[in-house]
């Protein structure tokens, strides 16, 4: 498993201070030489966590005043982070899931780009398929930042959405997506029972947790059984 360097391990912890509702919108956050004592580090490498917090807009330095928690933004996101389940058992409709890979690898370059990794970490990859009333709606394809979620392998996606252990495992701090409408390569289409000429909903969605990306899923829907709604 990935050691985290002593700044990220400060930072998770005010990410998870602060996510737990210990510090609130305003709030003072410790002084960086109580911080260091806390941790039994130097004041630097306090500071370093707390120029990337500033940098990130979770907290705000003031000078000769000390360190805020920052006006949160993350509640504003075209597509809400929420459980596919809770969706489907808000339409008073059965959720099922059935879990096609589970698997650890180290990343490959490509993903160590994608993940902003600066060694070839360890990811995590599930492939779940969600059916509504026993109909396949959605093909999940997750990679999973190992050091963020460490547990990721041992939970039972039958009881519980890969969604809804990260957001107790990895408080959210920001979300990027894209979303498209393509044709499905022939193993999406076999899981999703429809043919290879069938458009489907494509999100592309990448998840940050404790100053790194947590998760990349790429999550297909049959075109004719989905649709995406929002709102501010």
């Amino acid at each position: 498993m990935t050691t985290l360097p002593a700044y990220q391990n400060i930072k998770n912890h005010i990410l998870e201070a602060i996510h737990n509702g210990v510090w609130k919108e305003g709030e003072a956050i410790p002084a960086e030489m109580q911080l260091a004592e806390q941790f039994g580090v130097s004041r630097m490498t306090v500071n370093r966590a707390m120029r990337e917090l500033t940098a990130e807009q979770i907290v705000t330095r003031i000078q000769g005043s000390g360190t805020y928690v920052a006006q949160q933004k993350y509640q504003t996101t075209l597509v809400e982070i929420k459980s596919i389940a809770d969706e489907i058992r808000a339409r008073g409709h059965k959720h099922r899931s059935e879990l096609q890979q589970l698997s650890q690898s180290k990343a490959s370059d490509s993903l160590k780009a994608l993940f902003e990794l600066k060694t070839k970490s360890t990811l995590y990859h599930s492939l779940i398929v969600h059916f509504e009333n026993d109909i396949p709606i959605q093909v999940e394809d997750r990679r999973v930042n190992a050091a963020i979620a460490p547990d990721y392998l041992k939970q039972d996606f039958s009881r519980i959405t890969a969604n809804e252990y990260l957001m107790m495992a990895a408080p959210l701090q920001g979300v990027d997506y894209q979303i498209e409408a393509i044709t499905a390569p022939e193993h999406i289409a076999a899981l999703l029972h429809i043919s290879t000429h069938e458009p489907c909903l494509v999100l592309h969605r990448k998840t940050r947790s404790m100053g790194c990306v947590a998760s990349i899923a790429t999550m297909w829907h049959a075109g004719t059984r989905y649709r995406f709604s929002g709102g501010f």
